[in-house]
């Protein structure tokens, strides 16, 4: 008999002002033009939307989305390196949709680098578009890279 192996399971939270050493270590790891840690406390101070994955008591990945005039904007979406491709960006993206759904808004928003291929092909199987390019939006190594706005039509 071959053993079973079962996904640990994923609980998502609220995001707090005490979470946010973690949060921002996993940014550092993740990107390489991280947010600081300012700009996470910020947006919990703004009242935006931060959800946390958290497995076995470790936060692994997190989420930032604001909402206004009939809008939501996903501004940062995050898994850790060692956790990526465990369909836990999935869950944050599809709370943050269902989120989106539950508040009554039109549409989802986001901005994603040309060369995120594997959050691209996320975005696309959710169910995203591309409506439009945005020109030199995001720091790169050799100076700015474009970024794809995409929207989710609720």
């Amino acid at each position: 008999m071959s053993a079973v192996l079962v996904p640990h399971s994923i609980e998502f939270r609220p995001m707090t002002e005490a979470d946010l050493d973690r949060v921002h270590a996993i940014e550092i790891l993740a990107y390489p033009h991280p947010w600081t840690r300012g700009n996470f406390s910020d947006c919990l101070a703004s009242g935006y939307s931060g959800w946390v994955a958290v497995r076995e008591g470790e936060i692994v990945g997190y989420s930032i989305f604001m909402m206004g005039a009939g809008e939501g904007h996903v501004l940062n979406c995050c898994v850790h390196p060692r956790y990526q491709n465990q369909g836990i960006g999935r869950q944050l993206m599809r709370g943050i949709l269902a989120h989106g759904r539950g508040m009554g808004l039109d549409a989802i928003y986001l901005e994603v680098r040309p060369s995120n291929q594997p959050a691209l092909a996320l975005y696309q199987d959710l169910g995203f578009e591309t409506i439009a390019l945005r020109r030199g939006y995001y720091p790169a190594g050799n100076g700015r890279e474009d970024a794809l706005v995409m929207r989710y039509a609720l």
